[in-house]
């Protein structure tokens, strides 16, 4: 009994002493956290869970190092932070005999169901590359995602970084005519628009049912995280038009504002290696893969996306 009362003492100090250790960039301390001394392999207290949803939060980006999980871990993990987006047929065009992960998982990486490459005219590789345009994942649903959490359990040799642009600062810096401009703004995003920037055509590659699924969806251009109550600019490749405007006008304007808010004053890039994982706030920011050996090189990434909360319209 004795024991039993020291162990739990023991454990209700542990407890309270629990705390994150989040380093910072020195010129962006508000943009990007590098989290240490925790594994995600362990089941996490409420009160860590609590900080690092604040974390992600306040830095848009947190960093984990040396994080070695499963697909279950990863999983619950990413639980913790609300319901998982399912990965399915309004997201790619892999067909479901053909996946090779769950459907709690989106599946970034250049493998066929084999676990080998895909090879060079593969319908899902065009596809894939698109992951390599400035994006917010799932910014084409009614409801956008939240957070998404990307694992890197086989990296590529050279390239594949993945660079994040923060939407909060691009707005923060924006000329007062711009943000007047755009305040009330409306854009069509769909999965159609950003592919057809690559040349897929993706009427042509899909049947009239599967098409449907990509149907374009009305997002604002300009978004307000209630929690932290700043303004970002919701940018995407996803866009392919302004709501009335010419697609023509549209798509110049919306390439200005990407070209501006990916400037390198509002970046940073993230040099995987081996077992990183990376959160990241698609309210607050944009993000897009870079070029590797995709055709020989094995790059497994697994992402687990946070279903979003409100319809923006």
């Amino acid at each position: 009994m004795i024991k039993f009362i020291i162990l739990l003492l023991l454990n209700i100090f542990l407890f309270m002493g629990e705390t994150l250790i989040i380093k910072t960039r020195d010129l962006f301390p508000d943009f990007v956290g590098f989290v240490s001394d925790i594994n995600l392999k362990e089941i996490l207290s409420d009160s860590l869970i609590n900080e690092l949803d604040a974390a992600v939060n306040k830095y848009a980006v947190l960093v984990f190092k040396d994080q070695n999980i499963t697909d279950h871990e990863q999983v619950r993990f990413t639980e913790y932070f609300g319901k998982i987006e399912a990965s399915g047929k309004t997201s790619n065009i892999t067909k479901d005999k053909d996946r090779r992960l769950s459907s709690d998982l989106a599946d970034v990486s250049n493998l066929d169901k084999d676990n080998k490459p895909f090879t060079l005219n593969d319908p899902r590789r065009i596809f894939n590359l698109g992951n390599r345009l400035w994006h917010t994942d799932s910014s084409f649903k009614p409801v956008p995602a939240k957070y998404s959490l990307l694992s890197g359990r086989n990296v590529s040799k050279e390239g594949g970084n993945t660079e994040f642009a923060d939407m909060r600062s691009a707005y923060d810096n924006l000329d007062f005519k711009i943000k007047n401009k755009i305040e009330k703004m409306i854009c069509e995003h769909s999965l159609i628009y950003s592919r057809q920037r690559l040349g897929f055509d993706m009427v042509r590659e899909l049947s009239p049912d599967e098409i449907k699924n990509f149907k374009p969806v009305e997002q604002p251009l300009v978004r307000n995280n209630k929690l932290t109550n700043r303004k970002t600019v919701f940018l995407s490749s996803h866009i392919g038009k302004i709501k009335d405007w010419t697609r023509p006008d549209s798509m110049c304007f919306i390439d200005d504002l990407i070209e501006y808010a990916t400037k390198e004053k509002f970046l940073y890039v993230h040099k995987w290696l081996q077992n990183d994982l990376v959160i990241w706030d698609n309210r607050q920011t944009m993000h897009r893969a870079r070029a590797f050996d995709d055709l020989t090189e094995y790059r497994d990434m697994r992402r687990t996306t946070v279903l979003g909360e409100e319809k923006l319209i």
